[in-house]
C-alpha cells in the first residue's frame, strides 16, 4: 500500500523569473551541503560591488563605523540630505553562513536615494565559526548602537525600521522580538523579505521544494545546522534563534513579510503573518506567485520582480509618512 502527502506538486515557477535558474545554479545550487559553505564565500566575496558602485555615482556618502571589537556597520547617507532622516537598519541574507554587510544593500540603498533616508548595514559574525546567540546578538548590538547614535547618523529615532532578507529576515524578526523584550530600541517596522524564521523544516513547502529553486530543504538543515548544532529541530531553540518558536507575537512594530509560491520558506512566513494577526498586531503579507527564494534579486528585470520591489516601496512609503 502506497501512502500519499497532504499536498500536491510543488507550484510552478514564474516562467519570466524561472529564465535565471540555470544562471544561478552554476553559483547557487539548489542544495547547499556544509562543505560547499568555504567555496560559496569565496564566490560571493568575489563578486560584491565596490564602494564606488554602491555609492551611486557619488549621490550615497558611504563610510564604515565600529560597533565593538567584534561587530561593525555600513553607513549610507544621500549626499544631499540635510536634515533628520528615517533610517533603515539592514541586514544581510546567506543561509546563516555566506555575506558581508555589502550583500544585497542595492535595494536598500534605491530606498535611500528614492525615499531619502540614512542606511545602516550590519556586519554580524557568521555560522559554524560562530554559533547562536552571536549572529542575533551582533545584530541587536547593532541596532542599539544605530538607535543610541541616530543624531550624529542624522536618523531620526522614531522612524527606524529593521529589514532583512532571507537569514536577514530571520534575524531581522528576532531583533525586533529583542527590542520588544529587552525595552528597545523601538522600532517603526519590520520588513521581512523571504524570512528565515523555523529551524524544524518540516513545513509542506520545505518538502515540496526540496531539490528546486533557490535553497532547498537540505540547504535550509545546512544552515540551520550551522547555527544551532544538534539542538537543530529540538524542543528548546530559542525564539531569538528561529522567531517561528516564539509563543507571544503581541506587541511588535508592523510587519511586512513577502515570499515566493515556489520556495521553501513560504508556509513558515505566512504562519508567522497570520500569528501576528492573532495577536493583534499588523502584518502585510504578500505571496508572489511562481516566485523562488531571492527571484527579484536574481531576476530582477522580471515583471515580478519589480511588482516585489515597488510594493516593499509603497509600505515603506506609508510606514514613514505615519
Amino acid at each position: 500500500m502506497t501512502t500519499s502527502t497532504p499536498y500536491g506538486p510543488p507550484p510552478a515557477f514564474d516562467p519570466e523569473a524561472a529564465a535565471m535558474l540555470a544562471v544561478i545554479a552554476e553559483e547557487v545550487p539548489p542544495t547547499v551541503t556544509a562543505d560547499m559553505i568555504p567555496a560559496l564565500r569565496a564566490a560571493r566575496s568575489a563578486r560584491l560591488p565596490s564602494d564606488a558602485e554602491l555609492s551611486r555615482d557619488g549621490r550615497l556618502e558611504l563610510v564604515d563605523r565600529r560597533v565593538s571589537d567584534e561587530v561593525s556597520v555600513l553607513v549610507a547617507r544621500p549626499a544631499d540630505l540635510g536634515t533628520t532622516a528615517p533610517g533603515i537598519f539592514w541586514i544581510h541574507g546567506g543561509g546563516m553562513v555566506v555575506g558581508t554587510n555589502r550583500v544585497g544593500i542595492e535595494e536598500p540603498l534605491d530606498w535611500a536615494l528614492e525615499l531619502g533616508l540614512v542606511v545602516v548595514s550590519v556586519e554580524y559574525r557568521l555560522a559554524p565559526e560562530h554559533p547562536h546567540p552571536v549572529p542575533v546578538e551582533d545584530c541587536y548590538a547593532g541596532l542599539r548602537w544605530t538607535s543610541e547614535h541616530a543624531g550624529e547618523l542624522g536618523i531620526d529615532p522614531a522612524r527606524l525600521i529593521v529589514a532583512g532578507g532571507s537569514a536577514g529576515g530571520g534575524l531581522g524578526a528576532a531583533v525586533a522580538l529583542m527590542a520588544r523584550d529587552r525595552g528597545g530600541p523601538r522600532l517603526a517596522g519590520q520588513l521581512l523579505i523571504a524570512p528565515m524564521l523555523d529551524d524544524r523544516n518540516e513545513t509542506p513547502s520545505t518538502h515540496q521544494m526540496k531539490g528546486l529553486g533557490v535553497w532547498d530543504r537540505t540547504s535550509n538543515e545546512t544552515g540551520w545546522t550551522a547555527l544551532l548544532g544538534e539542538a537543530r529541530g529540538g524542543p528548546d531553540v530559542s525564539p531569538y534563534a528561529a522567531p517561528a518558536r516564539a509563543t507571544d507575537l503581541s506587541g511588535l512594530p508592523p510587519a511586512f513579510i513577502d515570499v515566493g509560491s515556489a520556495e521553501s520558506f513560504r508556509d513558515e512566513d505566512v504562519d508567522y503573518a497570520r500569528r501576528i494577526w492573532l495577536a493583534g498586531g499588523s502584518a502585510e503579507l504578500h505571496v508572489w506567485p511562481g516566485g523562488y527564494h531571492g527571484f527579484d534579486a536574481f531576476a530582477p528585470r522580471a515583471a515580478l520582480s519589480q511588482e516585489a520591489r515597488a510594493t516593499r516601496l509603497r509600505w515603506l512609503r506609508r510606514m514613514l509618512a505615519e
